[in-house]
């Protein structure tokens, strides 16, 4: 088992709420990189288990940490892969999935502050999985290889942005900067009793407002990952955001403002605690 961070810039082991510089640790500098250490997340068990008899670099703290992945080459996500959620934006569940681009620019790690861009700006929860290993063409029952681990995402999303004109496009709305939390880390899979049982929730505020199970996913990780991988090449430290479940603003009417406080957690991953302070609006055409 291992929980990769980021930690001042560079790649680290968290044990015992401790963190461990990957580069120190390992003897290669080539480890501070976290897109390196993502590569090599099949050495990183071994490591793992030098924290135990190795000075810790310091006590794990929330604020200090960047997006485990704080580079990923490409970042994809997909929609409407819960059905409740599907329902309540009223749209027909997607006979394949539903994929769109986050830009890199607008990930962040799990305290950052989220700029709002305009007056209905959303929440959705999302476990987001990374690419371990250069792959195309995968498999549905080799696709957990290429996984390095899971992590916890809000795809926060401007919805006049996403849904201006016909049809619309999806890629800009959620990718203004800070609009991509993740964190606060890596997880090898083995950490999980059942990497395709995770339970996911979302609080504003305090007030519980997603809250499921990614047993509920229409197209599970694999699926994600071979469909994907018959495409595109995916690369080590690639992100896919998996999908939301029923629960955001759009549906309740009810959209971000400076000064709330969104609160993301998922079983083993833990916690994303992201104020929203004022943004910048977009150019007005």
């Amino acid at each position: 088992m291992f929980r990769l961070i980021t930690v001042h810039g560079r790649s680290a082991l968290e044990y015992n709420g401790e963190w461990f510089d990957l580069a120190t640790l390992s003897g290669d500098d080539a480890l501070r990189d976290p897109l390196a250490a993502v590569a090599r997340f099949n050495e990183l068990h071994a490591w793992n288990d030098l924290c135990a008899t190795s000075a810790a670099g310091g006590t794990v703290s929330s604020e200090e940490l960047d997006a485990p992945v704080p580079a990923p080459r490409q970042v994809f996500a997909i929609g409407l892969n819960y059905r409740e959620h599907a329902g309540e934006s009223g749209m027909e569940v997607p006979p394949a999935p539903l994929t769109f681009a986050k830009f890199a620019s607008c990930v962040v790690g799990p305290t950052a502050d989220v700029p709002l861009s305009g007056s209905a700006v959303d929440w959705e929860a999302e476990i987001v999985a990374v690419i371990g290993t250069q792959c195309s063409h995968v498999s549905v029952d080799d696709a957990w290889s290429v996984v390095a681990g899971l992590t916890l995402g809000q795809d926060i999303s401007d919805r006049v942005v996403q849904f201006t004109g016909a049809p619309p496009q999806f890629g800009l709305g959620k990718s203004f900067p800070g609009y991509g939390p993740t964190g606060p880390a890596l997880v090898s899979l083995d950490s999980f009793a059942n990497p395709d049982d995770i339970g996911l929730w979302c609080e504003v505020n305090g007030e519980r407002m997603q809250d499921a199970r990614t047993t509920e996913l229409i197209f599970s990780i694999p699926v994600l990952v071979a469909y994907l991988s018959s495409i595109c090449t995916l690369y080590p430290g690639d992100l896919i955001f998996t999908g939301t479940p029923s629960g955001i603003g759009a549906a309740r009417g009810q959209f971000l403002v400076p000064g709330d406080d969104i609160v993301t957690g998922a079983e083993v991953i833990g916690e994303l605690r992201n104020r929203c302070v004022p943004g910048a609006a977009p150019l007005s055409l």
